[in-house]
C-alpha cells in the first residue's frame, strides 16, 4: 500500500442520524459533534473521499436548524483546494440522476477538495409527489453526491437495475455500487423474483477485464433475521462483490466479516450517535478507513472520541439475594447502587475521551415477582449526573411469566406501560383478522400510513390513492384495446346467424336430408335467452326410424308411440338494434315404454304442400287413461298439422310480452322437421 498514486483511500461511515434529539438541552449536538468529527478524521488521512451508508439525516424532514448545521460541516471540511487524484469514468448522468448529472468536484463553479458519496437510508428515503429526499438539498448545493436512489414505481414487486460508479486511480479500479433503502419485504421479494434485481457490469475496454475491477457494494437494510422476510439474506446478493459497507444496524461490527460460501466481506460500522439505548449501542464506536490498491484492501477502525460514553445493564430481581419482594425500599436500594457503580465508571478519565460528558445509563430490569417503580420518579435524583434522568429504568418480564399470566391478571399500570406496546402493521391488522383488501393493496397503505407518521407525509395517502387510480386506468384501458367489439360487428355477426339458419331450413325442405336435433340446438340456442322459467329443460332425441321412414317414402304407417311432448320455448332477443326479432324453436322429448307398446298408437300425417292444410288420419288406438305416455302438457289437438308459413311466421315475428306469455297457458304445437312430417299423439 506504499504507492499513494495507484491506492484509492476511503473513510466509511454510516447512521449519523444529524438532528436526532435536537430539542434535548443536554443531547441536542451529539449528533452534529459525532459528524463533524468523521469529516475531521477523513481531513487528518487524507482520504480521497468519504462513503456514508444512509441515515445521514434522523427525520425524513429535518428541521431549517438542522440543515443549516449540516451544510455548514460540509462547507467547512469540503469546499477546499485539494486536488480530487481519482477520476468517475462511468455515465455520471446514470449515476446521478439530477438536474447537473455530474460529481461535485467536476463543476468548475466550486472548489471541492473532499468528495462525499451517499445513500439514502430508512429515515431520510425519498417521499412525496417529486420523490425527494434530504439529501436532494445537499446535493442541489453541491455538497454532496447522492447515488443508489432507485425509482420502484407502482405497486407490484418491480424491477431496479443498479449501475456502478467508476472510479479509476492509477492502476486501482473500483466499482461502487449503491442500493438505497427500500421496504425489507419488497426487496427481499425482488431478490426471489427472477431478474427484479439486475447488477451491470463495467464493460470491458482499453484491455480491461471485468475481474480487474473492485466491486464495493454500500446498502441500508435490515440484517438482523428476527423475520426473515423483513430482513436481507447475505446470499441474496451476487457473488462478483468483493466487499460490502452495511448500513441501518446500529450495532458496531466494523472489523469486515467474510460470508462463507460467498467470497465477499462485510463490514457493519453502526451509528455515530447513540439512538436507542440497548446492549448493541453500549459498544464503542467506529468508522473504518478503507485502503484499496488492485484487488487488495487494507482495513483500518478509528475509534470516535466525542461520542457521549454510554452504559447498559441487566438486573434480574429474583435473582439477587438482598432484595425483598415485599420490600419496595430494598428494591430502590439495589437499583440506586447499580446506577451510582455506572456513574463513577464513567467518569473515570481515559485517553479516548479528553472532556468528560454526562453519560447516558439504561438498566434493564426483570421484574417478575415483584412490583414496578415509576421511572420518572426514580431518576429525578439524578437529574445533573446523567444524560437522560427519565428514561434509566426499563421493565420487562421473562417470556415464561408473561406467557403464563392470564389477561385478567395484568393490573392497569403493567398494561399502559408504553415500553411492552408492540407496533403492528396493517399488513399484520389485517392478517390477524382475516380481512380481504379489495380496493387498496396492503402493502402500499402500509407505506403510505408509514410516510404519514414516520415522515409527516400529508399527501401520502392521497399519493397512494392517484397511483393506484392510475394503474387501474391504464389496466382496463389496455384490455379495452384489446377485447373491444364494434356494435356494429356484432349487429352483422347476429344477422348472418338468422340468415344461415333460414338457409339451411330451406335447404332440408328441397334436399330432404335427414338431420340431427343436437346440431339444429347448437345454433338455435345460439345467445337465446329461456322465456318459460318455470319449466325444466329438457334433453334433445332422435326422431324415431319410423317417422324417417315415412318421410322418405311419402307413406302412412303404424309406427312405434314414443311419448307425449313437453314444450320449452326460447328467445333470442337482439337488443343492440332497435327492431329485434325473436326466435323460437320447440323441442319434444319422448321416452319410449316398451311395456305399453300395445295399447298405444301413432297416427302419421304428411303435407307435400306448404299453403294447403289436408287432414290425413289413419288408424289410431286409444291410450290408457293412467300410461306413463301422458306428458305433463296439454296434448296437442287432432287434425292440426303445422306448415311452413306458420313456421315462417314465427321466424319473423317481433319481440313479444313475455310476461303474458307466462300468464296465459300455452298448447304445445306439433314437433316440425327439416321434411315437414309432423309425427302427433292422438
Amino acid at each position: 500500500m506504499g504507492d499513494e498514486s495507484n491506492t484509492l483511500r476511503v473513510l466509511v461511515a454510516t447512521d449519523c442520524h444529524l438532528g436526532y434529539m435536537e430539542k434535548d438541552e443536554i443531547r441536542r449536538f451529539d449528533s452534529f459533534e459525532a459528524f463533524e468529527e468523521i469529516c475531521s478524521l477523513a481531513e487528518q488521512n487524507k482520504v480521497d473521499f468519504v462513503l456514508l451508508g444512509g441515515d445521514l439525516f434522523h427525520e425524513n424532514k429535518p428541521s431549517r436548524s438542522t440543515l443549516v448545521k449540516t451544510i455548514e460541516i460540509l462547507r467547512r471540511y469540503c469546499l477546499n483546494d485539494q486536488p480530487v487524484k481519482f477520476q468517475v469514468v462511468s455515465d455520471q448522468t446514470i449515476n446521478f440522476p439530477n438536474r447537473f448529472g455530474q460529481v461535485n468536484y467536476e463543476d468548475p463553479n466550486f472548489n471541492v477538495g473532499l468528495p462525499v458519496f451517499t445513500i439514502h437510508g430508512n429515515h431520510d428515503d425519498p417521499a412525496g409527489v417529486d420523490n425527494l429526499s434530504a439529501i436532494d438539498i445537499l446535493s442541489a448545493c453541491n455538497l454532496v453526491n447522492y447515488f443508489g436512489k432507485m425509482d420502484l414505481g407502482g405497486s407490484g414487486v418491480g424491477e431496479i437495475a443498479v449501475y456502478p460508479v467508476l472510479v479509476k486511480k492509477g492502476t486501482t479500479f473500483v466499482a461502487l455500487y449503491g442500493l438505497g433503502n427500500i421496504r425489507d419485504e419488497r426487496l427481499n421479494r425482488m431478490f426471489q423474483t427472477p431478474h427484479a434485481v439486475q447488477w451491470m457490469r463495467p464493460e470491458t475496454q482499453d484491455g480491461m477485464s471485468v475481474s480487474d475491477w473492485f466491486n464495493i457494494l454500500v446498502l441500508h437494510q435490515n440484517r438482523i433475521k428476527t423475520n426473515p422476510k423483513s430482513a436481507i439474506n447475505e446470499h441474496f446478493l451476487p457473488r462478483f462483490l468483493d466487499f460490502i459497507v452495511w448500513g441501518h444496524e446500529h450495532e458496531c461490527l466494523i472489523d469486515p466479516q467474510e460470508v462463507p460460501g460467498m467470497g465477499f466481506h462485510i463490514t457493519q460500522p453502526g451509528s455515530s450517535v447513540a439512538t436507542s439505548l440497548i446492549d448493541g449501542e453500549a459498544k464503542p464506536k467506529h468508522v473504518l478507513l478503507l485502503e484499496i490498491k488492485g484487488n487488495q484492501y487494507r482495513p483500518t477502525k478509528i475509534p470516535l472520541r466525542s461520542v457521549r460514553p454510554f452504559h447498559y445493564a441487566e438486573v434480574v430481581l429474583k435473582d439477587e439475594v438482598d432484595v425483598d419482594p415485599n420490600d419496595q425500599a430494598s428494591v430502590l436500594e439495589h437499583l440506586d447502587k447499580i446506577v451510582r457503580n455506572l456513574i463513577e465508571k464513567s467518569s473515570q478519565p481515559t485517553a479516548s475521551r479528553p472532556e468528560t460528558k454526562l453519560p447516558l445509563i439504561r438498566i434493564k430490569v426483570d421484574y417478575s415477582g415483584f412490583s414496578t417503580i415509576n421511572p420518572q420518579r426514580f431518576g429525578q435524583k439524578y437529574v445533573g449526573k446523567v444524560a437522560n434522568p427519565q428514561d434509566i429504568l426499563i421493565f420487562s418480564k421473562s417470556a415464561k411469566k408473561r406467557q403464563t399470566t392470564g389477561v385478567g391478571n395484568i393490573d392497569d399500570s403493567e398494561k399502559l406501560r408504553p415500553e411492552e406496546l408492540n407496533q403492528q402493521t396493517i399488513e399484520a391488522l389485517v392478517a390477524e383478522n382475516n380481512l380481504k383488501m379489495e380496493i387498496l393493496p396492503v402493502d402500499d397503505l402500509d407505506i403510505a400510513l408509514h410516510d404519514f407518521v414516520s415522515k409527516d407525509d400529508k399527501m401520502a395517502f392521497y399519493a397512494c390513492l392517484q397511483r393506484n387510480l392510475e394503474e387501474t386506468r391504464t389496466k382496463l384501458n389496455s384490455e379495452a384495446d384489446k377485447f373491444k367489439i364494434e356494435e356494429e360487428d356484432i349487429i352483422v355477426k347476429v344477422g348472418e346467424c338468422m340468415q344461415d339458419t333460414g338457409g339451411r331450413s330451406v335447404t332440408a325442405q328441397s334436399n330432404l336430408n335427414s338431420f340431427s336435433d343436437d346440431e339444429d340446438t347448437r345454433e338455435m340456442l345460439l345467445g337465446a335467452r329461456t322465456t318459460n322459467a318455470g319449466r325444466k329443460a329438457s334433453g334433445f332425441t332422435r326422431p324415431s326410424k319410423d317417422a324417417t321412414d315415412v318421410a322418405k317414402t311419402g307413406t302412412s304407417r303404424r309406427g312405434r308411440g314414443r311419448g307425449t311432448a313437453s314444450i320449452k320455448q326460447t328467445t333470442l332477443n337482439f337488443s343492440q338494434s332497435r327492431s329485434s326479432a325473436a326466435i323460437r324453436s320447440e323441442e319434444v322429448q319422448s321416452s319410449s315404454d316398451e311395456e305399453n307398446e300395445t295399447n298405444e298408437a301413432n297416427e302419421v300425417v304428411e303435407s307435400s304442400e306448404p299453403e294447403e292444410s289436408p287432414q290425413q288420419t289413419g288408424r289410431k288406438r286409444a291410450a290408457p287413461r293412467g300410461g306413463r305416455g301422458r306428458g305433463r302438457g296439454a296434448t296437442a289437438k287432432r287434425g292440426r298439422k303445422a306448415d311452413i308459413s306458420s313456421i315462417q311466421s314465427m321466424l319473423m315475428s317481433k319481440d313479444d310480452d313475455d310476461d303474458d306469455e307466462d300468464d296465459r297457458p300455452k298448447k304445445p304445437p306439433p314437433r316440425v322437421t327439416r321434411n315437414y312430417g309432423a309425427v302427433r299423439r292422438r
